[in-house]
């Protein structure tokens, strides 16, 4: 009894003083208290804290919340609750107890818009009994710009969750800032009021203005043990109830939900808050120094046809290398055959490569674990995912899966068609950003809507919005606010979206985008309103970065520069100008005020250093790799598995350096391996080499195909602002031949040495289909059947091994009957590059064309279908009943 007295008085000199409800409801162990209390509130950490909640059980049994922002009511009394198969905890509940405690952590994050964090939030468990005996907790968390709750379902073996009753009440009249709900958050936001707002499904996040109190309604901490939720309402209610993507929720075990998110304060506070993060899972990587936030250069926006063209991607790496811009992203549209290639060019000018993938080729464990092992062993640096377009349960445990594998293979991630944040970056912080916004790609930009996103959507994570994007013809936007847009938004990764030559063409937006960094270590609103202005202050390291954008008439705007340390610092500002971009500096204190005119819808950057004697400008210089020369021998090479191929390797620093740290070795491909020595050098200066030596062994059990045997040069350059190995590599193309076929094979039986298709995968003994393996129907061309055959869209390659064994190969060619309008296409064969067989345009309703063509003394046989010259769309071509006569 004692020891028990002792605890009873520690829980109530820590838990009274934090609490403003009645003393006997923050006692667990008071029998009285569950017995009558019927209210209980709960306010921030600290006595001063603006903001509280208050949950009360009414005379049904039922819950509601309530919270307040300095005593004011900001959100009223609203419905909590869920519903399961077994159990409806909406009504005849009985609470049974309360328990607090404060949470406290600090974290770091690797990309948003403040590395180091600090959460303190009071937390609040209140449990109850519904009427089935079913026991749910109700966990409140308040800090000092939010309110957030889950549920909690500790006693089962398993659920199913059908509805939440979970609603929030914002006064009618209050302003509101809304996002008609689509699985990919693209819709365009619009200006209204709570009540006024039209019937219907919204997504978050959701903002409202009560009476200059601000209120951002959204969730966090979702993952694959539930779906992602939105708002619904009805036409003439204040009232916003959460509504789940699927009809039926599945835990096989004990569920905690995500929490139900409400972000309150004034606008700056809004702003600037991290409580989305603060209540996520903390990371799940205890090493995040392969993470690499940065610009990336990316060419799908103003030219969708250059993602399959290696040469025009070589290009942006140029660009993206003089510019000192950390990444290129290949959109769709690659093909294996060339990105390696281009991989290793922009490695060897200190550029990484992204690679687009439509997530359905990646939805399955086996084609993760073959298609992002394949790509890492490329060198790419990180993924874009797109067109997952679902926030069900299943989905968000696609997301789970893809996290894990990416995390274990170390690359980063961006996720486009896809969910908004809710925490995802602090619990997996690989991932760079997320689209979810109306992004430029969308080819219509609109200043109004621009100076909603700052408030809204990038509250609670990275936004890909693709920014300065001159090409966008249908614009309201000036260059000025177009430049702004990098800083004003923020993204781990960021997207520019224009080709080189329209950068180049400005020279001073582009300057201005080499000094503008994409994570930051503290973010502060200056001014704005959503729809009509954003002007934010951010900091990385010891240099602050003001941006600003607008949607209103021409205006100056001015904010004290009281956020700078002591001392005198340089002022150097990017702006509209009467005839074009123009920049302005000057040298300030903190005593000063920053005053710069801002165009009609238009924008401005300003960087802002320490000043010293004679300096002009703030620019820093951009990262320019050494160029370096690395010549490997033989270029090409066969073996069969087990045997060895001998491989050299010199590494030159034609001009410049010195380089230093230098490293030449081979990296055998899985399974194989290379007798020889690293070889090193501490320094290498102008005109000097290094070489080295190797005897590879292929793996006794090599795949058949086409296999890069890798040498690598690795060193450092001095005053490298990254400070970071450059990696130069080059390949011997090694053959490994499969066995020769024999007697009559049907070409879909054998091994593919290589292919390309233009939509979806090539597809053996099906047609195309659509992106899926194994999508399509029975092969048919003009009503007749074929059991076996190969099914493409045009343009396609299709390359298989014959070893000089076979003399004829026999098919029936033509578009397939799946597709519904016309499509032509022409089908070739080419044997060890030389053509053997054109059969001219093939149209929809011509049939199936008979094809005999000699093959006799081929080894690689290439069959290969193009677009007939007007496109591709339907062009699925069917190499039907398609064989070759052996030895």
């Amino acid at each position: 009894m004692r020891a028990h007295s002792s605890r009873y008085r520690f829980l109530v000199r820590c838990v009274v003083p934090l609490l403003a409800a009645a003393a006997a409801a923050v006692l667990p162990t008071s029998a009285t208290a569950s017995q009558t209390a019927t209210t209980w509130s709960v306010r921030g950490p600290s006595p001063a804290a603006p903001v509280s909640a208050t949950v009360a059980l009414n005379s049904a049994g039922g819950l509601t919340l309530a919270v307040a922002h300095k005593g004011t009511t900001v959100l009223a009394p609203a419905a909590v609750g869920l519903e399961t198969t077994a159990a409806d905890l909406t009504n005849g509940l009985t609470f049974l107890r309360r328990t607090d405690r404060i949470v406290t952590e600090n974290y770091v994050m690797t990309t948003g818009k403040q590395r180091a964090r600090h959460a303190r939030m009071a937390e609040s468990t209140l449990s109850f009994a519904g009427a089935e005996g079913t026991r749910m907790d109700l966990v409140l968390r308040v800090s000092g710009d939010g309110v957030a709750y889950r549920y909690v379902l500790p006693d089962t073996d398993g659920l199913t969750v059908t509805r939440e009753a979970s609603s929030y009440a914002p006064p009618a009249d209050a302003p509101a800032w809304l996002l008609p709900y689509t699985a990919n958050y693209e819709a365009t936001r619009v200006e209204t009021t709570a009540g006024a707002a039209a019937a219907g499904d919204f997504g978050f996040p959701a903002l409202f203005d009560v009476d200059g109190t601000y209120v951002l309604l959204t969730e966090s901490d979702v993952d694959g043990r539930y779906s992602g939720g939105r708002l619904t309402h009805q036409a003439g209610s204040g009232t916003y109830t959460i509504k789940l993507a699927d009809a039926e929720i599945t835990s096989p075990g004990p569920l905690a939900t995500p929490w139900r998110t409400a972000i309150v304060g004034d606008l700056a506070t809004v702003t600037a808050s991290t409580l989305v993060d603060d209540l996520a899972p903390a990371s799940k990587l205890t090493d995040t120094s392969w993470i690499r936030p940065g610009t990336v250069a990316w060419s799908w926006l103003s030219e969708h046809a250059s993602p399959r063209d290696p040469v025009r991607q070589k290009q942006y790496v140029d660009f993206a290398a003089r510019n000192g811009w950390s990444y290129i992203l290949i959109d769709e549209g690659w093909d294996r055959s060339w990105v390696p290639d281009v991989v290793r060019y922009a490695r060897a000018r200190g550029v990484e490569v992204l690679l687009w993938f439509h997530w359905t080729a990646l939805d399955t464990a086996q084609e993760r674990d073959a298609t992002l092992s394949l790509v890492k062993s490329w060198g790419v640096a990180g993924v874009k995912v797109d067109f997952m377009d679902s926030d069900s349960q299943a989905r968000f445990q696609w997301y789970d899966d893809i996290l894990r594998k990416t995390a274990e293979m170390r690359l980063m991630v961006n996720f486009h068609g896809a969910t908004i944040p809710r925490g995802i970056q602090r619990t997996w912080p690989h991932v760079m950003t997320l689209e979810a916004i109306r992004g430029a790609e969308q080819f219509r930009t609109r200043a109004a809507t621009n100076t909603m996103f700052p408030f809204t959507r990038n509250i609670v994570g990275g936004m890909d919005y693709t920014p300065v994007a001159f090409v966008v013809s249908d614009r309201d936007t000036t260059d000025a606010h177009e430049v702004a847009t990098f800083l004003v938004y923020e993204s781990g990764w960021q997207h520019a979206a224009d080709k080189p030559e329209n950068y180049d063409s400005r020279p001073e937006a582009l300057r201005t985008l080499n000094q503008l960094p994409t994570t930051w270590d503290e973010t502060r609103l200056l001014g704005g309103r959503p729809g009509q202005e954003a002007y934010l202050a951010r900091r990385a390291g010891e240099r602050w970065y003001v941006g600003g954008i607008s949607a209103v008439p021409a205006k100056m705007f001015e904010t004290p520069l009281t956020f700078l340390g002591k001392g005198r610092w340089l002022v150097e500002t990017l702006r509209d100008g009467p005839h074009g971009l123009v920049r302005e500096a000057r040298v300030a204190d903190s005593d000063d005020a920053l005053s710069v005119p801002v165009a009609t819808n238009g924008g401005f950057v300003t960087v802002i250093c320490e000043y010293t004697k004679g300096r002009s400008t703030c620019d820093q210089p951009v990262r320019r790799v050494p160029q370096t020369d690395l010549v490997v021998t033989p270029a090409q090479a066969e073996t069969r598995p087990g045997s060895t191929i001998d491989v050299r390797g010199t590494f030159t620093l034609p001009a410049g350096g010195p380089i230093r740290d230098v490293q030449l070795r081979v990296l055998p491909p899985a399974g194989w391996t290379a007798g020889g020595a690293t070889v090193s050098a501490k320094h290498i200066r102008a005109g000097e080499s290094i070489s080295g030596a190797w005897t590879v062994t292929a793996a006794t059990n090599a795949d058949p195909g086409y296999v890069d045997v890798p040498v690598v040069a690795t060193y450092r350059f001095p005053d490298d602002p990254q400070r970071r190995p450059v990696h130069v590599e080059q390949a011997v193309r090694v053959f490994v031949p499969p066995p020769n076929p024999s007697g009559a094979a049907y070409v879909s039986d054998l091994p593919f040495l290589g292919e390309s298709n233009g939509w979806g995968p090539v597809e053996r003994d099906r047609s195309n289909g659509e992106m899926d393996a194994g999508d399509g129907l029975p092969l048919t061309i003009a009503g007749r059947a074929f059991a076996k055959g190969i099914g493409t869209h045009a343009p396609s390659e299709v390359t298989v091994w014959l070893g000089g064994t076979c003399s004829q190969l026999q098919a029936e060619v033509g578009i397939d009957d799946e597709v519904t309008e016309s499509g032509s296409v022409a089908f070739q064969l080419f044997g060890d590059g030389r053509q053997l067989a054109d059969t001219g345009v093939v149209r929809r309703g011509d049939g199936a064309r008979p094809l005999a063509v000699d093959v006799g003394g081929v080894r690689m046989l290439t069959l290969k279908v193009t677009d007939g010259g007007d496109g591709k769309n339907f062009d699925h071509a069917d190499w039907a009943d398609a064989r070759v006569t052996c030895a």
